[in-house]
């Protein structure tokens, strides 16, 4: 699989999401394996407003390369001014947004909202392409609804259009995150385009990652909530597709050494408050299945400061042990 200069077989990616995939997370993420890592969405119109959120969302670390910055607007002036802001942070990818589904963004244009008129999506990314000197991909879904499936069409003027990759989250705008995702699209757009197809939806386990490959010929798998509930699942999956096992212990000390990190690495660049307060969506999946983490996980949305968490974590982890026996 080639992006520009990028040449990764069997590549996995983060998807890029908002709130989520902030430094932290992308750097835990690369260190558990990810071959590339998405920004959180970048508001085009709060970029060309310079509004100081949005640009802290383009700040990305040579350590997390090969790194892309996720820009999405439903208006072609601001994205293509966007696209040159975003440049500018010498990202290896810049990628379009043409697959949120959020009533908001979509409705007015943005996001999925493209998949409604594919000549402007295409006039928006042939122009982004012509404005910056790096590769531009594209994140779409496979249509708006289930009546109007066009990610044939789309994949095409796509390609034309000059983009050098396109990742596909094989679910329609209306499903949202919801019922299965239809990953036989995959192979469909495979058969009508020259660039790398990278597939998004439905990828949970290591065991998914495993079977999109095997069944769909993508060149890519792109995870996203699976990631959320376990970062190390990019180490398990180049296991599992390495060795044909897993050898990576999911013990709960693995998981609180793990949690700790990535809470440390938010430190590194938020204020305590902004680090640990917003942290607290990732404590469901680092808890998940062991005993009695409901009450752990009530008490740690309480914590504001490390050093509690810390302690509260260590002091769970040798009241596990005392159990002899790891629920997971």
């Amino acid at each position: 699989m080639n992006i520009g200069n990028l040449k990764i077989d069997n590549a996995l990616l983060l998807a890029p999401m908002e709130d989520v995939t902030d430094i932290a997370f992308r750097k835990l993420c690369k260190e558990f394996g990810a071959d590339i890592v998405y920004t959180e969405f970048v508001n085009s119109d709060g970029l060309i407003r310079s509004n100081k959120k949005t640009f802290k969302k383009l700040e990305i670390t040579d350590e997390e390369r090969p790194v892309g910055i996720q820009i999405y607007g439903g208006n072609l002036g601001p994205m293509v001014e966007s696209a040159k802001i975003a440049e500018k942070k010498n990202p290896d990818i810049i990628d379009i947004n043409a697959g949120c589904w959020v009533k908001k963004i979509a409705n007015r244009g943005a996001g999925a909202g493209l998949l409604r008129d594919p000549d402007y999506m295409q006039k928006m990314v042939e122009a982004i392409v012509k404005s910056v000197k790096i590769p531009v991909t594209v994140k779409t879904r496979i249509g708006w609804d289930e009546n109007s499936i066009n990610i044939i069409e789309i994949a095409k003027r796509v390609e034309d259009a000059g983009a050098s990759a396109l990742t596909i989250h094989c679910r329609t705008r209306s499903q949202g995150h919801n019922g299965e995702a239809d990953w036989s699209w995959i192979q469909k757009v495979k058969e009508v385009v020259k660039i790398p197809v990278f597939l998004n939806g439905g990828v949970m386990t290591a065991y998914d990652v495993k079977k999109a490959f095997e069944t769909t010929n993508a060149d890519g798998v792109m995870i996203a909530r699976g990631a959320i509930e376990r970062p190390w699942i990019f180490r398990e999956a180049k296991e599992l597709l390495t060795y044909g096992e897993i050898k990576l212990i999911d013990s709960p000390e693995f998981r609180f050494q793990t949690a700790l990190r990535h809470l440390r690495y938010s430190l590194e660049i938020k204020e305590p408050r902004t680090a640990i307060i917003p942290f607290r969506k990732f404590w469901s999946g680092y808890l998940k299945g062991l005993r009695n983490s409901s009450k752990v996980k009530q008490e740690l949305m309480k914590l504001t400061e490390y050093a509690p968490i810390e302690d509260l974590l260590m002091n769970y982890l040798e009241e596990l042990k005392k159990e002899e026996k790891f629920i997971y």
